[in-house]
């Protein structure tokens, strides 16, 4: 019910009441019990009384406004994540140690608040972003409600209420409905008043076609397909107009339905494959750091808490806060180090450009994580129309007669939408049509009520597509002898125009279900009238009695001719064709003088429907044609292409079973001589299959028609409950609870309602599903690439760890501040990072089987080599710091040039015993215009006079972390075999990380907020010779990479094996 349904007093009732709204099928029961149902007559409609006492029970019409999730609980969401919790953590212990320090005053102050306030902003903008995306996800719910119609008119007190505000409908409510009315509600239909109501629902059910609407009853059983007397809330009136009685309204429709579904699969939308990825390594990290902070503090326990023993017991401790906060500091420093902070903003920016590449192949991406999602599809389950087929009728088969009776003939017609200029008839004769094929010409153009429009660079139909498709047929054939084919030359209808100035139509004989025909009465230029027919074959085969030769001779249609017909019927018929004849009346002797006069006697004849069968006897048969929603040129290739790279395709359909397995032939998801009993299925029909689950797990392809949104719904939930990734595409309302549940919801742009977009991952620009495919290999690749930045940031992070944890093992002083890891881990490794997002893709990604989703993002041997490239970056960093503390030169490489004093090794070890060493003095250095002094307290030298010793260190981090870069361009291929150049964005971020470096490094006021200072031409020598091996070692590594990638290949094929048993 709808929120309006609000308590007037009679809530007791309003079960009972829902439960015979529900439970009465007003499809299988007759007009009058109906009418006895619902308590009204469809003359007198309700009483005022009657609708108020109603809409205490029902309520109003329309949908459920579910509550929104609360600002508040948004927030709280996006530090439901295991790095972010790490991250706020560090920076809430960063804020108070910053406090801390600052109530002290001194220089460090700007330092120490710098590093808290940008994880906070990180932070910040990370909830933003989330809180958007959140926001952005109920909007399908929204669009549902455009959907709904504003007004009815509807029978009330005997009388007619025009434009009654939907909402106030209730059932029971008499509803008139005309050509292009969108329905208020659900109702059955009492009576129609025009020959025949064609609804369009293919939105809501799926179907490529308008469906006709009777009064007959259908099975109780029926699928929403099936039930040709009800009309639906949200669908629209093609033609024609009827009388209606409301049966179901709100939340109880079939759209309400939809609307519940969406709720429903938007409440259970599960995490990312990438998300769970990017958590587990959360968790692992939250780990490790636990343990070295630990490591760490057990190490340096001594410097901060010391005691005495006194019988064996320990006594008199002594404990120093100042010394304990430094080591706390060293600990945050290691959250620090170890947390890759730039991570999301990376995974974001590639994501994003991802989305542009994309876009570029007509692919829009709604959620920046589906772009990664993509990469590990197994399953893409589509509709058909519109998305393999081109969800625009076109005729593929035109069938005329031949030069004598008992012949036919048979012309392919190519092309596959409404452009007249798509493709041609094979075999035609241009330019000298036959008497026979003009008349098949003429009867398509002039008995039509559609037309053809060119809108941008594509042409639409307006009118019935069929008859629309006719008309193309009709500019494809062209002109016939003896006419200008240059006049109108453009224009999509200059053919159609010229038959309906030759034959000019005065009346015509509307279709109707029974005759199952539509006729037009012209006044021919030649100055005789006649009756031009097209409708179902066998009906026209019925009332004909003559056929028209190739030379516009007139003969008896005998038997022979009749059973060939149809034999060419039938094939066209298993072929998934829509058949229609044409045929033609010369002698209407009723009508020799009829000017479409209201006042002619014959106008009388046309008032009544029941004259039009007897009008349209003893035709002159002229020809048939097949019609069909042709599958799209690309879909076939895009199909195979699935299959080579270990996709499944399933096409779930609400279209009928012959139509949707002829295209499936077609396009390749079956073979076209393939037994597909047990692979293609009604919707119903999987309903009832004992095992549905390995029904699905058949490998190729699988096909569902008659489907209905909660069959979706099911496939996908069983698909994705037996570990698969499922991509689903659709455009109609039908869809969108399946595409919201599936792990990619691929929506139409063209074609698809706004509610499928706003509830879809991904929307194709041109509808195609080949579009998806592509979109797949871009994921792919993506994923690569995200891969290669990730294995470089997390070298990186285990290189400043291991520096961290080396500086507290050994005892010497702290190399790198917090700021310095955050300016690192944020800016200067950035660009790199960001710029391995272009690394070109591999050309065999499309030929190799999807990654499974549960695939870890770091194998034990990746992690292995990076351990050991970690532990050479923690070397390279506390050497060069050892280096110039105890060395005046290092490789020949002069570093006396500033005038530092040297230290032993064990002074540097020692160096918080410095105060009780006897004599011990430091001579004071230049660095950049600054000297340092020493002569107050010599012990300076380890604190303020690191200065230089802190910048080497950073400076080599930097470098390495450059090199590393490259390291990383290949999981397992050497830098000779892919150069540095295949990616020259790479080349150019590393010139802007150094740019960032020398900026900090030579910029006076940055120098100072870092606690840098500018380095001089020898030891940037220094910090180059002591960076550059760690391309070497990766090298090495490599190469026992690639020596043993088929060990540990075949091992992961065999436990991928296994758990599949």
């Amino acid at each position: 019910m709808g929120r309006g349904g609000e308590d007037y007093g009679k809530r007791e009732n309003a079960s009972d009441a829902f439960s015979n709204q529900e439970t009465f099928p007003a499809w299988a029961r007759d007009v009058k019990q109906c009418e006895e149902k619902y308590k009204v007559n469809q003359e007198l409609g309700l009483s005022c009384a009657e609708v108020e006492k109603r809409r205490q029970i029902y309520g109003w019409n329309e949908l459920e406004k579910h509550e929104g999730t609360s600002i508040f609980k948004l927030i709280l969401e996006q530090f439901n994540d295991t790095l972010v919790r790490i991250l706020l953590v560090a920076a809430i212990v960063s804020f108070v140690l910053a406090w801390y320090d600052g109530e002290e005053g001194g220089e460090m102050e700007i330092t120490a608040f710098v590093e808290p306030l940008v994880i906070f902003l990180i932070l910040i903008v990370n909830a933003i972003v989330g809180i958007w995306q959140e926001s952005n996800a109920e909007k399908a719910l929204e669009a549902l409600k455009e959907i709904q119609s504003e007004h009815a008119n509807v029978v009330r007190d005997g009388k007619k209420v025009s434009n009654l505000p939907a909402k106030e409908l209730v059932p029971g409510d008499i509803v008139e409905l005309r050509a292009g009315d969108k329905v208020a509600a659900d109702m059955r239909v009492l009576c129609l008043i025009s020959s025949t109501v064609r609804v369009e629902q293919g939105s809501l059910t799926g179907e490529s076609e308008a469906v006709s609407k009777t009064v007959k009853v259908v099975p109780e059983n029926s699928d929403i397909q099936g039930k040709k007397c009800m009309v639906f809330a949200g669908t629209t009136v093609v033609n024609g107009n009827c009388i209606c009685l409301v049966t179901h309204i709100g939340m109880n429709t079939e759209i309400g339905k939809v609307h519940s579904q969406i709720h429903e699969a938007s409440q259970n939308e599960e995490d990312t494959p990438l998300k769970k990825k990017l958590n587990q390594f959360g968790e692992v990290l939250t780990m490790i750091i636990g343990v070295i902070c630990a490591l760490v503090w057990l190490i340096n326990v001594k410097y901060f808490l010391s005691w005495e023993y006194v019988d064996g017991w320990p006594r008199n401790f002594k404990f120093s806060f100042e010394k304990c906060t430094y080591y706390f500091e060293i600990a945050v420093a290691l959250a620090v180090a170890a947390i890759p902070e730039g991570l999301p903003a990376v995974i974001t920016t590639c994501l994003a450009l991802g989305t542009r590449k994309m876009a570029q192949k007509n692919a829009l991406v709604r959620k920046l994580p589906s772009v990664e999602t993509l990469g590990c599809t197994t399953v893409i389950c589509s509709d058909k129309t519109g998305t393999l087929t081109t969800n625009q009728m076109a005729v593929s088969k035109l069938v005329a007669i031949g030069s004598r009776p008992g012949t036919l003939r048979s012309f392919d017609v190519e092309g596959t939408t409404y452009n007249p200029f798509d493709g041609k008839i094979q075999g035609w004769p241009v330019g000298q049509m036959d008497a026979n094929l003009q008349m098949i010409a003429k009867i398509s153009a002039v008995c039509n009520d559609a037309g053809v429009e060119q809108s941008g660079n594509h042409y639409v139909a307006t009118g019935m597509p069929t008859e629309a498709a006719l008309k193309v047929l009709v500019e494809k054939m062209g002109f016939p002898e003896g006419y200008d084919s240059s006049s109108g030359h453009g224009d999509p209808q200059r053919c159609c125009q010229l038959w309906n100035k030759i034959e000019q139509r005065i009346a015509t004989l509307e279709f109707d279900r029974d005759r199952k025909s539509m006729g037009v009465i012209v006044n021919s230029s030649s100055g005789h009238k006649s009756l031009l027919v097209k409708g179902a074959v066998e009906n026209l085969l019925e009332r004909s009695s003559f056929i028209q030769l190739l030379d516009s001779s007139i003969v008896e249609l005998d038997q022979y001719s009749r059973d060939l017909i149809l034999q060419s019927l039938r094939e066209m018929s298993t072929d998934a064709l829509r058949c229609l004849g044409f045929a033609y009346k010369e002698e209407l002797f009723e009508f020799a003088t009829y000017n479409g006069d209201e006042d002619h006697p014959a106008h009388q004849l046309l008032l009544n429907l029941s004259n039009y069968s007897s009008i349209e006897n003893k035709l002159i048969f002229v020809g048939l044609v097949g019609l069909r929603d042709p599958p799209r040129k690309e879909v076939r290739q895009a199909i195979e292409d699935c299959k080579a790279a270990g996709i499944r395709v399933m096409v779930i359909t609400g279209d009928n079973k012959n139509t949707a397995e002829a295209i499936c032939r077609e396009i390749g998801v079956f073979g076209s001589h393939e037994d597909i009993g047990s692979r293609s299925l009604t919707g119903k029909e999987f309903m009832d299959h004992p095992d549905q689950k390995n029904h699905l797990r058949q490998s190729g392809g699988l096909l569902f028609s008659r489907a209905e949104p909660r069959h979706k719904q099911e496939i996908v939930r069983l698909l994705k409950e037996d570990g698969e990734v499922v991509a689903m595409t659709g455009d109609g309302v039908n869809d969108a609870p399946a595409l919201k549940l599936a792990d990619i919801g691929v929506a139409m742009g063209i074609a698809g309602t706004e509610v499928a977009k706003e509830a879809s991952d991904m929307v194709l620009a041109d509808d195609n599903f080949s579009t998806i495919v592509a979109a797949v290999g871009e994921g792919r690749s993506i994923y690569n690439n995200m891969k290669a930045f990730i294995r470089y940031m997390i070298s990186s992070n285990i290189g400043e760890v291991a520096s961290i944890f080396l500086t507290s093992a050994l005892g010497i002083p702290e190399g790198m501040i917090p700021v310095q890891l955050l300016w690192v881990n944020l800016v200067t490794d950035g660009p790199p990072a960001t710029a391995l997002g272009f690394n070109p893709p591999d050309k065999d990604i499309m030929k190799k089987p999807p990654r499974r989703s549960d695939d870890s993002l770091i194998t034990a041997w990746i992690l292995f080599r990076y351990l050991v490239i970690g532990l050479y970056v923690g070397i390279a960093t506390v050497g060069v710091f050892i280096i110039w503390y105890t060395h005046h030169s290092f490789l020949g490489i002069d570093l006396s040039g500033d005038g530092h004093s040297l230290v032993s090794y064990s002074q540097l070890a020692n160096w918080g015993q410095c105060s009780s060493w006897e004599g011990f003095s430091a001579s004071p250095f230049k660095a950049g215009s600054q000297v340092y002094k020493f002569d107050t307290n010599p012990c300076d030298y380890f604190q303020s006079g690191k200065i230089k010793a802190s910048t080497l260190s950073l400076s080599v981090l930097v470098a390495i972390e450059m090199f590393n870069s490259l390291n990383a361009l290949s999981e397992d291929g050497s830098l000779l075999t892919m150069p540095p150049w295949v990616n020259p964005w790479l080349l150019l971020a590393m010139s802007v990380s150094f740019g960032l470096h020398f900026l900090i490094l030579y910029v006076p006021f940055l120098a100072q907020v870092f606690g840098i200072v500018p380095l001089s031409l020898n030891e940037w020598l220094l910090v180059l010779a002591v960076a550059f091996p760690v391309i070497l070692i990766d090298e090495v590594l490599k190469f026992i990479g690639r020596c043993t990638t088929w060990l540990r290949y075949s091992s992961a094929k065999r436990s991928f094996k296994h758990k599949a048993e």
